[in-house]
């Protein structure tokens, strides 16, 4: 990769640790985002081990951890009582292993920092219109510019402008759940775990943020109207406030506090078929969103980012090494998909036998076998793509 001309598309968290990896190989790296600012503001997210394995091989976990909580325990409750139905312990991770709730804006800001520092170059209010030549030998601009360079990064998102250059245009369906997020102040002394509260048709996720003045709140409805995919569309409170009004105490305190909700719909768009060309490859939502019922989304990024650059640095055509990162990623990638998507029907039970019986098996698996939950995620939690990038 030395000497190597890479063009990023997205400043975001897959762009940005893209960048940092591909620097690390020799490639000079220009991350072009079309936001004026590199930012984002108003939305937590969850870095389990698997993530923070490749922020500390990218040298900048230390300083994202002296800005985050670590996590200490996911609640599953029922709706109606706060009580918990089951907790996974991750006090009982192993010593290498951690878990952090994060401010995606603190993530971003410690990954820009890192990336200027080593001489990426980042170019804001740049927005993107496709590529330019037939194997896309760069990118072209919406104010007529170019930039030509040796491989063009994908990292833009669920609306990546580079997706449909290798797939074609594809339309995502509506999933029938929105979902509501925000951050207000932590004024119930949440404890550093992330609180699920399960009821019909819908769920409220919690857990503080920085040093735990602040709550990230996400809130999950099934409903058969449509509502606009992305993450910007504001929504009235009152709406909110309605959709979980049967839900417990803790929940009402929370949701009154909610001033300036932000709504959105939930799509299902499938894995790209095409990760790369010769010119152009794919990495995070541009290849493969997932639906936001397993905390991954944040961490296949910072994977993908990773496994990307390994690969780019073995021998070979760029053809060769573009198809290994594809062939890497793709299995993993797909199960995650799937696993999240399950998620959201087993937050969802109806009131009835299935949820009575449910819950009853959750209990008695936290009574018998503490660990076995947790154990449940080692395929996710314990992979490491910095030592061998393989599944």
């Amino acid at each position: 990769m030395q000497g190597s001309k890479i063009a990023i598309v997205g400043g975001g968290i897959g762009g940005l640790a893209a960048a940092l990896a591909l620097r690390a190989k020799g490639a000079e790296v220009c991350v072009f985002e079309q936001a004026e600012t590199l930012s984002e503001v108003g939305a937590g997210l969850q870095v389990s081990p698997n993530g923070m394995r490749v922020l500390e091989a990218l040298g900048v976990a230390h300083a994202l951890t002296d800005r985050s909580m670590q996590a200490r325990a996911i609640s599953l409750r029922d709706f109606r009582r706060s009580n918990e139905v089951l907790r996974i312990d991750l006090k009982a991770l192993p010593e290498d292993e951690s878990y952090w709730f994060v401010h995606r804006a603190d993530l971003i800001s410690v990954l820009a920092e890192a990336a200027e520092n080593a001489g990426v170059i980042l170019r804001t209010s740049q927005r993107v219109t496709g590529v330019i030549g037939a194997a896309g030998t760069g990118l072209a601009f919406a104010d007529g510019s170019d930039f030509v360079c040796d491989l063009a990064v994908g990292a833009d998102g669920i609306n990546s402008v580079l997706r449909p250059v290798l797939n074609g245009v594809s339309a995502p369906f509506f999933t029938g759940q929105v979902a509501w997020r925000a951050v207000i102040d932590n004024t119930i002394c949440h404890p550093p775990h992330a609180r699920v509260h399960m009821g019909p048709g819908r769920h409220v996720v919690t857990y503080p943020l920085r040093d735990g003045r602040a709550l990230n709140v996400v809130a999950v409805q099934e409903r058969r109207e449509w509502a606009a995919e992305g993450w910007n569309h504001p929504d009235d409170p009152i709406n909110l406030k309605r959709a979980f009004a049967g839900f417990d105490g803790e929940v009402h305190q929370i949701l009154a506090q909610v001033q300036k909700p932000i709504l959105w719909g939930l799509f299902r768009h499938p894995v790209a078929a095409v990760w790369a060309q010769e010119g152009v490859v794919l990495l995070g939502d541009a290849a493969h969103p997932t639906l936001p019922f397993l905390a991954q989304g944040a961490n296949m990024a910072l994977e993908d980012a990773w496994v990307l650059a390994d690969a780019l640095d073995a021998p070979g055509t760029l053809a060769d090494r573009l198809a290994s990162y594809q062939a890497r990623r793709l299995p993993r990638v797909k199960r995650v998909v799937g696993a999240a998507s399950a998620n959201a029907r087993n937050y969802h039970l109806k009131p009835g036998p299935v949820r009575i019986a449910a819950h009853i098996g959750l209990r008695a698996v936290g009574r018998l076998k503490p660990d076995f939950m947790l154990r449940r995620f080692d395929w996710i939690y314990r992979h490491d793509v910095t030592k061998d990038g393989r599944v």
